[in-house]
């Protein structure tokens, strides 16, 4: 429950993804729970809970007490409502969830929402959960559509969604290959392992790669087995998304490029068990750790090694393969990135604290297992944050993200807190710095080495609670360490006296006047229109000091990376990879917010795009592309503003933001 006495406490806070605030005083002024309530409940029960403060009004992301003149007659009216199966699915609530809250001598309600479990999701209003389940998205409740709940229903009811029998499947779907070589690695963990003595389809059915319902009498080929061991086509008609995808890229920065790629292109399997055995091997190939001893014995299996090696069983078993997104692997030389379809079953703070586990796919986890690979019990992740530990790396952050439901696990192979950065902050700060607790030390940090932060990107980092992180923030205001910009979820932090770029720091020439929603006719005369006007602007934007990037991206001192400002000076193959990322708008008058947002975020990985440029490649509107979707990623934290003070300037530019984008690449 957020800790809240003063008004002051209040103002520190915006709505987020887990804070909504409602007036809730009735007809009468004297208290009333809003009708707007109920979806918020189900929005917040079906992501990660949240806290709901009623008595509150809030305007222009400034927040002020009204008061409930009546708050026991509020709690009776929740609570009863709460009990009615009609009205809601579940009740998450006890009396200790719902607290009066005094606050410049006005009372108000804290309601907490905790996140519904797996098997009580989805909590729905009015008896039927299509049409009537909610999740929280941003900063608002957005329905789910029926595939999303069809999806949690799923959930609610299988415990191994891998142990589904497909019928119709047989041994000539399996890849015998793959059987062999998994066969050999068994008996080398387990020498004498009495299914060694079984044929194929005895040994598969000791692994559950084949079962028999009891119930049904129905016997087949389970998921679990055709992803662990089948060949590609019989896995494609089985899971038209499946999909699994390894990329090295060559620079410590999110690329467009790579210098190897591992994708299911008919040459193999494609089933996991193949690509964990070759994604591993990619993965530790040159990794740069000392080799531990022990008992005077060179030991190359390091912790670094097993965190990777869990990493990546923990991505292939935990996904969800009837997900819309694929499986992404990333290897770079400053991170890794893991991706799966499918959001966590546990709360992030159990999964990263372990001794719980509720894996999504256990004959596949059980499989892993058995030949020595993955862990019990819940010690996954823990072994992973402490293999990352041992190096004084920054902690593993692990994230999700809920449209499309996805799990992100970044690890970042850098120092926590950089001596370098640390020593010009104590010049900067002098004593005053090291009086700072470790998380304002980090914050500090991490202001230091990126220059302007967000609230968002700083949660990514720190070990801290959102409210809490938000006081911080406000402390290190105040006591003069940071500035700020912006207000509510917009706002960001920099040092003082760095001033934050704008448009005419960073382009010459005169401003071009940006094409409206009058100007523009279909898909295709809009980019004949923008071609040539750029064609037109491109003219006396010279300057000697204008600098430009191979790519033909200008680069200059002022932003963090470069920007793709012109399309007609990139270099002619750079133009055509940024020309098929943004294949599918080019090619399609309509394309879904989810495929709309993957391209942007594609498209601005490594750099920043102009409102115009972008508005070009995708073959859009440039206001209707910032109103349909940019601001609504920049508010989500998914998208960073090159100009944070100038949000509608006609020369904004974008680029996808750090830790967000490991989950691109298709």
């Amino acid at each position: 429950m957020f800790d809240l006495s003063t008004l002051e406490d209040l103002n520190l806070l915006a709505e987020t993804a887990e804070l909504e605030c409602k007036l809730a005083q009735g007809q009468d002024g004297k208290g009333e729970l809003p009708k707007d309530f109920w979806p918020t409940y189900s929005a917040m029960a079906n992501a990660h809970g949240g806290v709901v403060l009623l008595g509150v009004r809030e305007k222009a992301g400034v927040f002020s007490v009204a008061g409930i003149d009546n708050p026991a007659k509020v709690r009776t009216d929740l609570f009863n409502t709460l009990n009615n199966p009609a009205k809601v699915s579940v009740n998450l609530l006890s009396d200790a969830d719902v607290a009066e809250v005094h606050v410049d001598g006005k009372t108000i309600l804290a309601v907490n929402i905790p996140a519904a479990t797996r098997r009580q999701k989805p909590v729905f209003l009015h008896s039927n959960p299509l049409g009537n389940t909610y999740r929280r998205l941003n900063d608002g409740d957005r329905h789910c559509d029926d595939e999303t709940v069809k999806r949690m229903l799923a959930e609610q009811m299988e415990d191994e969604r891998d142990a589904r029998i497909l019928l119709g499947y047989g041994m000539e779907d399996i890849d015998p290959e793959s059987l062999r070589i998994y066969r050999q690695m068994l008996r080398d963990e387990k020498p004498g392992h009495p299914f060694l003595e079984q044929n194929d389809f005895e040994f598969l059915q000791s692994l559950r790669g084949w079962r028999r319902d009891r119930q049904t009498g129905e016997s087949g080929l389970t998921l679990g087995g055709l992803l662990m061991f089948g060949n590609w086509a019989a896995i494609q008609d089985a899971l038209p998304h499946y999909f699994v995808d390894y990329q090295e890229r060559p620079e410590a920065k999110t690329e467009l490029r790579w210098v190897d790629r591992l994708v299911p292109d008919g040459s193999w399997s494609g089933n996991l068990f193949e690509f964990f055995r070759r994604v591993y091997r990619k993965l530790t190939a040159d990794l740069k750790v000392p080799f531990a001893l022990k008992e005077g014995q060179r030991q190359d299996d390091t912790p670094v090694h097993e965190a990777l090696r869990e990493a990546l069983v923990n991505t292939l078993v935990h996904a969800d393969y009837t997900g819309r997104i694929s499986v992404l692997v990333v290897k770079r030389p400053d991170m890794f990135g893991f991706r799966n379809p499918g959001g966590l079953r546990l709360p992030i703070e159990q999964v990263i604290r372990g001794g719980e586990s509720d894996c999504r796919n256990r004959i596949l986890h059980q499989m892993f297992l058995l030949i020595g690979l993955g862990e019990r019990g819940g010690s996954g992740m823990p072994r992973i944050y402490g293999g990352w530990k041992s190096q004084h790396w920054r902690p593993p952050a692990l994230s999700e993200k809920d449209e499309p439901e996805q799990t992100l696990l970044m690890l970042q192979m850098a120092d926590l807190l950089p001596e370098n950065a640390l020593q010009q902050l104590r010049e900067r700060f002098g004593a005053e710095f090291d009086e700072l607790d470790y998380n304002g030390r980090l914050v500090m940090a991490t202001v230091a080495m990126e220059r302007v932060v967000s609230h968002s990107r700083l949660l990514e980092i720190c070990d801290a609670h959102s409210h809490d992180l938000s006081l911080l923030l406000a402390r290190l205001v105040r006591l003069g360490f940071l500035e700020t910009d912006g207000r509510s979820r917009g706002m960001v932090y920099f040092l003082p006296g760095d001033t934050l770029p704008t448009p005419e720091q960073v382009f010459v020439g005169p401003a071009f006047p940006q094409l409206g929603a009058g100007n523009m006719g279909s898909s295709s005369e809009y980019s004949e229109l923008t071609s040539e006007y750029s064609e037109l602007t491109s003219e006396g934007t010279d300057s000697a000091d204008e600098k430009r990037d191979a790519y033909g991206r200008l680069v200059t001192p002022h932003l963090d990376a470069p920007v793709v400002d012109s399309l007609q000076r990139l270099e002619k193959n750079f133009l055509a990879e940024l020309e098929r990322l943004a294949e599918e708008p080019r090619q399609r008058d309509r394309l879904s917010s989810e495929r709309m947002e993957r391209v942007l975020q594609a498209l601005c990985s490594d750099q920043y795009l102009t409102l115009s440029v972008l508005a070009d490649l995708v073959r859009r509107n440039p206001d209707g592309l910032r109103q349909q979707y940019l601001s609504k990623m920049v508010r989500s934290g998914e998208m960073r503003l090159a100009f944070p003070t100038k949000p509608t300037h006609e020369r904004q530019a974008y680029r996808a933001a750090m830790g967000k984008t490991a989950d691109q690449g298709e």
